[in-house]
């Protein structure tokens, strides 16, 4: 199976992978023997991109994923508007996907963070479907020699951390030092999601692109950085992205 073009779209700074569907994001991720990308992978959507044009270190830091997708119907519209049109790949969709494709290769996954019970809902429902989950800690983790124990004790294919941008990310930077042999991805509220213990918005919702909507009318504290849509778009019409 093609993965995808190896053509890299820069948006704001970024430069994005498109994809064709979600089953080639999978497979540029996990091939069909069973090897495994390894590096990371960062969700892109306006807001990162945002974020990333007003702070170095943070661009630094998302340029230096080895994967950088889109994630947001804006990266998705730029890039198409750059002559590369993709489709958009959520985070929380490639993360079911590729928990799936490992039940499928049994391929050996940690996750981590999360609330204690969100996180061993997460690993029980997981290995309910099949997934090898090898390693399951919560984010209270004391000390983070207990993640190194069980990266180089478990030698995971995929390793997940749902702890919010930028934490997540930083943490795998520093996980990726210790045990660079896997492919990490940060998931946010996934786990919360996946378990019900948190709420995506509904299907309407998704399917119009108006996550960013009812995000913010759920958490109107939300506005402030939503006005980065704004700042977005503008850019975008302008064609400065």
């Amino acid at each position: 199976m093609q993965s995808t073009s190896t053509n890299l779209v820069t948006v704001g700074g970024i430069q994005v992978t498109p994809f064709s569907s979600m089953a080639a994001a999978v497979a540029h991720i996990i091939q069909a023997d069973g090897s495994v990308l390894p590096g990371f992978g960062i969700a892109i959507n306006p807001e990162k991109v945002m974020l990333a044009r007003a702070d170095d270190q943070l661009k630094a830091l998302i340029n230096d994923a080895s994967l950088r997708f889109p994630d947001g119907t804006g990266v998705v519209r730029t890039m198409s508007q750059k002559g590369a049109p993709t489709v958009r790949i959520p985070g929380c969709e490639l993360w079911e996907a590729l928990m799936q494709q490992a039940a499928t290769q049994q391929l050996p996954v940690v996750i981590i963070g999360a609330k204690p019970e969100v996180n061993a809902a997460c690993a029980a429902k997981l290995k309910a479907q099949g997934t090898p989950v090898v390693a399951a800690i919560d984010g209270y983790f004391s000390d983070e020699q207990q993640l190194h124990d069980a990266l180089l004790q478990h030698r995971p294919k995929i390793v997940t951390v749902a702890m919010g941008s930028p934490r997540q990310e930083k943490l795998i930077q520093r996980l990726r030092q210790v045990y660079p042999d896997a492919f990490y991805l940060g998931v946010g509220g996934t786990y919360d999601v996946f378990t019900g213990f948190g709420k995506r918005a509904p299907k309407l919702f998704c399917d119009l692109h108006l996550e960013w909507f009812y995000r913010l009318c759920s958490q109107p504290s939300r506005l402030g950085r939503q006005l980065n849509l704004v700042r977005y778009l503008g850019l975008h019409l302008r064609r400065q992205l």
